[in-house]
């Protein structure tokens, strides 16, 4: 897919030209500067020297004491070493934005200015730079100054207050949504300011509180409890009154997810069953009255899935046309052709580990598709490189290596 010199092949996705400085560490800001650099873009990433963004060392499981992770977050990106509390650092960077059309932060509210980088000063030398700014809680309120990470965002935005059982504590979805679903919402408004670029020559600031992201996919929680007063809570494995939608127990101590809640799916469930019986049953003839009885139609389900195995019940539902998957895990991801015909799960040369296994560029263009040209960089692979690119000589990239600034 990629060879190890790819990050000298030009970028041809529909970011090809776009230029990005992504500034900040973690997940939420990075997640973004990967989806852009996915689709082409020019992501140039400003580490501290010496340490490098922390995600360099994050991952629940490491291989010969190095990240997997960061080879993920980084991908198509270019390395820059910097000591933004250096006023050398500052100025560097500040060069950088003024011929950039994005920037990319997650620092705490307040951090730019301090080192004399607010976005009206890096605007006034480019109007047209448009600057993300990605927080715990937003720019804005009375919250904006407080560390917020991810996990505390989910917890103060709703999120975490849904996920697990009913008379168990509130459970973390094992992944960082919160931080991810803030880097999506940050693509999406530099997208947004990008193409309003186009009429106005003028750049703008996105703003995006990671509260603000989870807010935002929070469905109708918000409304039901201003019309109703009702708080949705923990519902465990099941969706409130949309029966039957479950995970069921198979043989050999599997389970699989069914979602037959439509009326006419259910009948074709129910003589799979052998009980058509059921769709005549006051308490399952419709789908509120399934709503209603939806422990009841569980353990019915249950009861029969659980003497036939993953794969007999699997091809039934499909020939069926009944709505089923397995619940998978990494291995079973990794092997699924699915995926990999689709470009889902592909594999990507790396310097440490090979071929490496990861998910793939998301959205598919038909036209100009983003594609993964080489794994994350090496910390400050590209700072000569690109202070060269800058007009600075060789003799002024070593005093600022003397000095520590990069």
């Amino acid at each position: 897919m990629t060879s190890h010199n790819a990050e000298t092949q030009q970028a041809t996705g529909p970011l090809a030209g776009v230029r990005v400085i992504e500034m900040g560490s973690f997940i939420a800001g990075p997640f973004c500067g990967q989806l852009l650099a996915d689709l082409g873009a020019d992501v140039i990433k400003i580490e501290p020297p010496g340490r490098g963004d922390a995600m360099r060392q994050w991952g629940a499981a490491q291989k010969d004491g190095k990240t997997l992770w960061w080879h993920v977050i980084a991908r198509n990106k270019r390395s820059l070493t910097l000591d933004l509390r250096q006023p050398e650092g500052q100025a560097v960077v500040k060069e950088l934005l003024s011929q950039a059309d994005m920037m990319v932060e997650n620092f705490r509210p307040g951090t730019l200015e301090r080192w004399g980088l607010s976005p009206a000063t890096l605007q006034e030398a480019n109007p047209g730079l448009i600057i993300a700014r990605v927080s715990g809680f937003g720019q804005t309120g009375p919250w904006s100054n407080r560390t917020g990470f991810g996990a505390i965002a989910e917890a103060m935005a709703g999120l975490r207050h849904l996920g697990g059982f009913p008379d168990r504590p509130p459970v973390r979805a094992g992944l960082s949504v919160g931080d991810s679903l803030a880097g999506m919402f940050t693509c999406i408004g530099l997208l947004a300011a990008l193409h309003e670029r186009r009429h106005t020559g003028k750049g703008q600031i996105v703003d995006v509180g990671i509260t603000d992201a989870i807010l935002a996919i929070s469905e109708s929680v918000l409304a039901e409890y201003s019309a109703t007063g009702v708080i949705r809570e923990r519902t465990g494995t099941s969706l409130p009154r949309i029966a039957p939608s479950n995970i069921y127990p198979v043989a050999n101590d599997g389970w699989i997810l069914i979602a037959a809640n439509g009326d006419a799916i259910f009948q074709r469930l129910a003589t799979a069953m052998g009980r058509p019986d059921l769709c005549d049953d006051p308490r399952f003839s419709s789908h509120r009255a399934r709503g209603e009885h939806q422990a009841e139609i569980d353990e019915i389900i249950s009861a029969w899935t659980v003497g036939q195995t993953e794969t007999e019940l699997l091809a039934l539902m499909e020939e069926l046309g009944i709505p089923a998957g397995p619940i998978c895990n990494a291995a079973d991801i990794h092997k699924n052709p699915h995926f990999r015909a689709r470009g889902a799960v592909v594999d990507v040369p790396t310097r440490d580990f090979g071929d490496l296994t990861m998910q793939g560029v998301v959205p598919r263009l038909s036209r100009t598709p983003g594609a993964i040209r080489w794994e994350g960089p090496s910390l400050g692979q590209h700072s000569t490189e690109i202070l060269t690119s800058l007009g600075y000589g060789q003799k002024e990239i070593e005093t600022l290596q003397a000095k520590g600034t990069i």
